[in-house]
């Protein structure tokens, strides 16, 4: 039996959380097109006969603007500190930089076994990827490298594969059911982030936090569900809402469709929006409304 932690690195956008839900083959990440949408470490557990791979979400590489991407940034480097494997994951769409050479060295430099997960080749030109390769036998990093597309699936056999072979011999460290270490209370308060981060534009999505109020299963086998959506600004609030509350409505019964089906059962959903300015910037609200730093 092989088991290991998989700590899952890389700046933020570049499709870690995508590849970390094909790997696992569960959704245990929420996804979007914007910078910062995982905010917390979050772990992705695969399980088979002979391997339990553990792969660590961590927050997208960023620069700091507040007091709460600060803690994610602290998260996400002390994680890559106590795994047994690290897997960089870059966005080889938008071609290998300096500066991503710089970050691989950072983290190559904890001595930690690594690999480089190149993304996106299914949206990139074929011939750029056999450039990008000659960078890398060219860095002098010494690194395995896999071009993969997790949409498409490509080489996602291959780079299990590897990461299997590299994992220490040892038990299994949860059981079989178990895919991930987030509670369902967490996950549909995700859910309901997902779906803001999707609609709407620029900055909104990144000031919001969701606060579960009530999550319970009736009787009749119904889910209520009421939550509260916080933003930094009253004018975010306006537009959160929407013209006669159309656009809460819209993005709220997108929410409910996909808790239902994460639930597996039907789900009474109840949304408020709400003001507290600022509060990326308050350590006291960033940890009220459930962001945690993690330490060992």
């Amino acid at each position: 039996m092989r088991s290991g932690y998989i700590a899952v690195i890389g700046r933020a956008n570049a499709g870690k959380s995508t590849l970390i839900n094909v790997l696992v083959g569960e959704k245990v990440s929420i996804v979007s097109p914007k910078p910062q949408t995982t905010r917390d470490r979050i772990l992705g557990v695969l399980t088979e006969d002979d391997y339990q791979l553990v792969f660590v979400d961590t927050p997208g590489i960023y620069k700091a603007r507040n007091a709460l991407t600060d803690m994610m940034m602290r998260t996400t480097e002390q994680s890559a500190k106590e795994v047994d494997f690290i897997l960089y994951v870059l966005d080889g769409h938008e071609g290998v930089k300096d500066e991503e050479f710089e970050l691989i060295e950072k983290y190559k430099a904890l001595g930690i076994p690594m690999a480089i997960a190149y993304t996106k080749i299914d949206i990139m030109p074929k011939e750029n990827i056999p450039l990008d390769m000659a960078k890398f036998a060219d860095s002098g990093l010494d690194l395995d490298v896999f071009p993969i597309s997790a949409r498409k699936g490509k080489n996602i056999r291959a780079l299990k594969e590897f990461l299997v072979s590299k994992m220490p011999e040892g038990e299994k460290m949860f059981e079989e059911e178990i895919v991930s270490d987030k509670s369902e209370r967490f996950m549909i308060s995700e859910i309901m982030r997902e779906k803001i981060l999707l609609k709407f534009e620029k900055e909104i999505p990144h000031g919001i936090a969701i606060v579960i109020n009530i999550f319970r299963l009736g009787e009749n086998g119904v889910y209520e569900i009421n939550l509260d959506i916080v933003c930094e600004r009253q004018n975010h609030k306006a537009i959160l809402i929407g013209k006669q509350g159309k656009a809460i409505k819209e993005v709220s019964s997108f929410a409910r469709q996909d808790m239902e089906k994460f639930l597996g059962a039907k789900v009474f959903l109840t949304t408020y929006v709400k003001v507290k300015e600022d509060w990326r910037d308050k350590p006291g609200l960033i940890r009220e409304y459930g962001y945690e730093e993690f330490k060992d």
